[in-house]
């Protein structure tokens, strides 16, 4: 008998085969987060730290859809972010080449270094799967005590170095690209995002408009006036000379950035160590840096 006998339009007959599909366990393979080294779920196949035993989740590592952190400077936080936490900052090192605003580390790089400062561990969930599972603090430094297996991971989940990985970066970031910087040593602001950069040496940004707030970032996609996924994301936050666009981990990092994806633009991301773009020939240095 055909759709149309039986009275169906075609969407209900797509809707139908498809919840019968999902009950006879036909599920499509998402790409995307699965297939990355964030997914710390027992399915998960990168080579990476999971838990034996916890949960099967995978966006519950760092998402929630209830009861999220609403101080948190990422959509529906899960974890703790750590307070009174010190950091060592690039800006220690006096270099004579850096000329914008370094401030203490916030905005997106402290929900980054959550996991990745190897403090508490990345169990530590607000929220976990199955009724019951809030608790504020997380389960404090060793998180709710899932059972973890890797390398890269001590018995209470929480990130160590290897000989193959630098996941953990710990509390001193003077080795690290500088997080927390005014970007192009300053001159564009929220109230005149036009304005020139200081330093000459970088990438002008571009600025929009979403949701009502000033945003920015560094366009690697030809000059196309939507920001996309592999763009550099500037951040927010409030300097000196006012709120203005700020370099982050997630300027050059997509936590979801998945290797076998192209995103948006049609460039690969990089996805061993998640960059926004592939940095062949240093696309990822030279998309703010003019050298």
């Amino acid at each position: 008998m055909t759709n149309a006998k039986r009275g169906w339009s075609r969407p209900l007959a797509v809707l139908f085969w498809s919840l019968l599909s999902v009950g006879m366990g036909v599920l499509p393979v998402q790409a995307g987060i699965a297939n990355t080294k964030h997914n710390l779920s027992p399915s998960s196949t990168a080579g990476n730290n999971s838990v034996s035993a916890g949960t099967d989740e995978i966006c519950v590592f760092c998402h929630t859809p209830h009861a999220a952190d609403t101080t948190a400077p990422v959509p529906l936080w899960n974890k703790r972010l750590l307070t009174g936490a010190t950091y060592t900052t690039y800006a220690t090192l006096n270099s004579s080449s850096i000329d914008g605003e370094i401030l203490p580390v916030g905005s997106i790089s402290l929900a980054c270094l959550s996991c990745h400062d190897g403090t508490q561990a990345m169990d530590n969930l607000i929220n976990a799967p199955g009724s019951g599972g809030y608790d504020v603090t997380g389960g404090g430094a060793n998180g709710l005590g899932y059972t973890w297996q890797g390398t890269r991971v001590n018995a209470a989940g929480m990130l160590t170095n290897s000989t193959t990985s630098l996941a953990m970066l710990g509390n001193d970031l003077s080795n690290d690209h500088p997080i927390g910087i005014k970007y192009c040593g300053g001159g564009p602001t929220n109230a005149a995002p036009g304005t020139a950069c200081t330093d000459p040496d970088f990438v002008a940004p571009t600025s929009g408009v979403v949701n009502g707030n000033t945003v920015f970032w560094v366009d690697t996609t030809g000059g196309t006036a939507a920001r996309n996924k592999t763009d550099m994301q500037l951040y927010t936050r409030t300097f000196a000379t006012g709120a203005g666009p700020s370099v982050e981990c997630g300027s050059c990092h997509d936590p979801h950035a998945d290797p076998a994806t192209p995103n948006p633009g049609g460039l690969p991301s990089s996805g061993a160590t998640f960059l926004r773009v592939a940095n062949t020939n240093s696309a990822v240095c030279l998309a703010c840096h003019v050298k």
